[in-house]
């Protein structure tokens, strides 16, 4: 079969890397012989925009319509021909073009400055004063905010760089607010993106176009390049699936919705997506489709055919990135937050090592929907062979894996499998906070190329984790961050307020908690969010059970998914709001971290319940250090050097050996008799990572016996081996 699709991400996700809903399609299809081209109409808007051409003709518009401004827009129009001077220079550093222009970036009185300047005291503690380049990414990124803020006052008050009208796609139970939206004429940014369309369009004639929308924040603009593509080419077929869709339209009624759109597909794309393009080809009947929306005789239609094929990771294809302008990303810094850094800066491969949530228990999560309900890893191989063919298209060695959470085993695996390859790349990802990451696994997933990991704190409260059924408690967080952070490797926290039944007191409790991680050096970054209760998690489906109740029990005709409810225990969460994030801000820079929590608070809240050194003692408890006969050995260290002696002591002599262990960051020197030495060197050999075969614990030990060696557990685990844990003897 061969037709052809256009897939299209529209404005605005991200500025620094594409969303992979496109890209992980079309390599799906090419595994099916079908013609497809992509774009990303965010980035091309934006650089449509943000060029020397685009802020003249947006200036020159201001001054032709002349809106009112305000102080800090008069001061940016102004400034003008500063803008229209600076931004091909600008974004070109931004792209990675001209690094060297960082230097006059961070020099006063090249870049113009309105009111997002005001937060320039937040540099030093970041940067430094030697952080030049990414000091002067912030500086660029502050800058663009500037004209985005002129945006929003003068020609388009829905425009952002990340997301696109979003207050109308998030909670829209009705359609009408987005109905009264789509009849208004064009705006100024709409122009931009839809004649960026009617170029693709006019090129590519295609059959269908398929647009993904992950997020509220691009509901509004999907819908604009429906209602263009329907008016203009009536005979293109329009379809929608992503995110948004999944989540929010399950329990879609309204057919004005399809006055924009033919088909609305959910979950998973690959089966839908083929056998639509069947459909339109004449191969597949209609009552084939899958997870499909329709309108029929007025009315909107859900069809389902069960007994079509579902396709399994290992057949899905290794995401395409072509078409995409990948050069021309914009990496910023957007916020100074460590892990939201990784958000916004950098170009990211994204890739996923399995489907679904292998937990699938958090009572706040939608685990009844099957994109995180079906659980499907895939193999450590399989990855590797395209995080290869990926480094081989896109030149790109930093990958993003984008799992609900990433399975321990399955990163032990991978790291295994990309230290044998050789691979060179850098990753992160999303975890659960499990004690599955012993130091040793940490050291592992370091060595591999894992710089940071995000997991879910939500309340730390051993109370609440129990509620949610996280499967953790505080303190394992706490000894699974250590692990992390002493092995190297980053990590960020998502923490949650407002959760059903939460108190004061407990809100108050969970802070402490946060100050003492950041206090103790296990947390590096986190970001506070308040409980949304949504209709596909457990809460929401139950919520007599969780002591809530929903404020409205009708369901809406157009999107469904958070529920504002009431929490019958009469807490007022919202009120710590700021508090709780202004905190976190200051303790992510180490500031005030002693200081008193009532601080942080206009109104009166209680003293904490938390003893002071509650996370020091939780770090301080035993690690388990019993014999695990099956527990997989590796070495990922040198060959160490060996020099032989004789020593004397007390008119006894013995043959001994220094082992000199050189590692890239320094050298190791143990001392062991001379028969100790011998079968260690030729042991670390065996179990080097570069071998093929695996060694248990139990087969080393009865290597050591086997060589007339004794008191095996005396031996592995004296001072001299111990130091070895550092330099890469494992226990997995």
């Amino acid at each position: 079969m061969s037709t052809s699709i256009f897939l299209i991400t529209p404005p605005f996700t991200q500025l620094n890397t594409p969303y992979p809903a496109t890209a992980y399609l079309k390599g799906f299809l090419n595994t099916k012989d079908i013609r497809s081209k992509q774009a990303d109409l965010g980035i091309e808007t934006i650089l449509c925009l943000f060029s020397k051409n685009g802020l003249t003709d947006l200036f020159n518009h201001i001054e032709t319509t002349k809106p009112t401004l305000s102080e800090n827009t008069k001061r940016i129009v102004t400034l003008k021909n500063d803008y229209i001077n600076s931004i091909h220079d600008v974004i070109g550093f931004l792209q990675g073009k001209n690094p060297t222009l960082a230097y006059h970036i961070c020099q006063k009185n090249f870049l113009p400055e309105a009111s997002r300047f005001e937060h320039k005291d937040q540099m030093e503690w970041a940067f430094g004063s030697m952080g030049i380049q990414d000091k002067a990414k912030y500086l660029s990124t502050m800058y663009l905010e500037d004209l985005s803020d002129l945006i929003k006052e003068t020609v388009d008050e829905h425009f952002g760089f990340s997301r696109y009208a979003e207050k109308l796609g998030r909670s829209a139970n009705s359609f009408d607010q987005l109905q009264e939206a789509l009849e208004q004429p064009n705006t100024y940014i709409d122009t931009i993106y839809l004649t960026l369309l009617k170029e693709y369009i006019e090129r590519n004639q295609p059959l269908l176009v398929a647009l993904s929308v992950p997020f509220p924040g691009n509901l509004y603009t999907a819908l604009r390049c429906g209602q263009w593509i329907k008016k203009n080419h009536p005979q293109i077929h329009v379809a929608m699936g992503g995110g948004f869709a999944n989540t929010e339209l399950r329990s879609l009624t309204d057919p004005r919705v399809f006055d924009y759109l033919d088909y609305i597909t959910l979950d998973d794309g690959e089966a839908p997506v083929e056998l639509l393009i069947g459909f339109l080809t004449g191969h597949v009947k209609k009552h084939q489709l899958k997870r499909t929306f329709l309108k029929e005789d007025q009315k909107v239609n859900y069809i389902n055919d069960t007994s079509s094929k579902e396709y399994k990771q290992s057949e899905v294809g290794t995401p395409d990135y072509s078409d995409l302008l990948l050069d021309n990303y914009i990496s910023a810094i957007e916020v100074v937050n460590p892990m939201h850094r990784l958000w916004s800066d950098g170009r990211w491969n994204k890739l996923t090592m399995a489907h679904g949530c292998y937990w699938g228990k958090c009572t706040f999560c939608d685990i009844s929907l099957d994109y995180i309900k079906l659980y499907e890893p895939s193999t450590a191989s399989m990855i590797c062979d395209r995080i290869e063919q990926l480094i081989a298209q896109t030149g790109n060695t930093g990958f993003h894996f984008v799992d609900e959470a990433a399975p321990p085993s399955l990163m032990k695996a991978l790291a295994l499998e990309i230290i044998k390859r050789k691979l060179i790349i850098s990753w992160w990802t999303n975890i659960r906070f499990e004690k599955s990451f012993s130091f040793d696994l940490c050291q592992l997933l370091n060595a591999s190329g894992c710089i940071a990991v995000s997991g879910g704190l939500e309340v730390a409260s051993d109370r609440l984790l129990e509620l949610i059924q996280k499967g953790i408690t505080v303190s394992q967080v706490a000894q699974v961050n250590r692990n992390f952070s002493e092995a190297g490797i980053m990590v960020h926290a998502y923490l949650m307020y407002g959760f059903p039944t939460q108190t004061d007191q407990e809100t108050i409790d969970s802070l402490e908690m946060v100050r003492q991680l950041f206090k103790t050096g296990v947390l590096q970054s986190a970001f506070w969010h308040q409980f949304t209760m949504t209709a596909h998690s457990p809460v929401g489906l139950n919520p007599e059970k969780f002591n809530v109740s929903k404020e409205k029990n009708d369901i809406g005709t157009f999107a469904n998914n958070d529920i504002m409810h009431i929490d019958l225990s009469g807490t007022d969460h919202e009120k710590f709001s700021f508090g709780l994030k202004k905190s976190l801000f200051n303790y992510m820079q180490h500031h005030s971290i002693d200081d008193s929590l009532q601080k942080w608070f206009d109104f009166k809240v209680p003293k904490t319940s938390v003893e002071e050194d509650y996370i020091e003692k939780a770090l301080l408890q035993d690690i388990d250090l019993s014999f695990k006969p099956n527990a997989k050995v590796i070495w990922l260290g040198n060959t160490p050097s060996v020099e032989y002696y004789i020593q004397s002591k007390k008119g006894m002599q013995r043959e001994m050996a220094k082992l000199n262990f050189i590692s890239k960051s320094g050298n190791q020197e143990i001392q062991l008799l001379k028969s100790h030495a011998d079968w260690l060197i030729q042991i670390l050999t065996k179990i080097s990572y570069q071998e093929i075969k695996s060694y248990t614990l139990q087969e080393i030990k009865n290597d050591y016996e086997s060589a007339g060696l004794e008191d095996f557990e005396l031996f592995w685990d004296n001072k001299p081996m111990s130091g070895l844990n550092k330099l890469g003897l494992l226990k997995l």
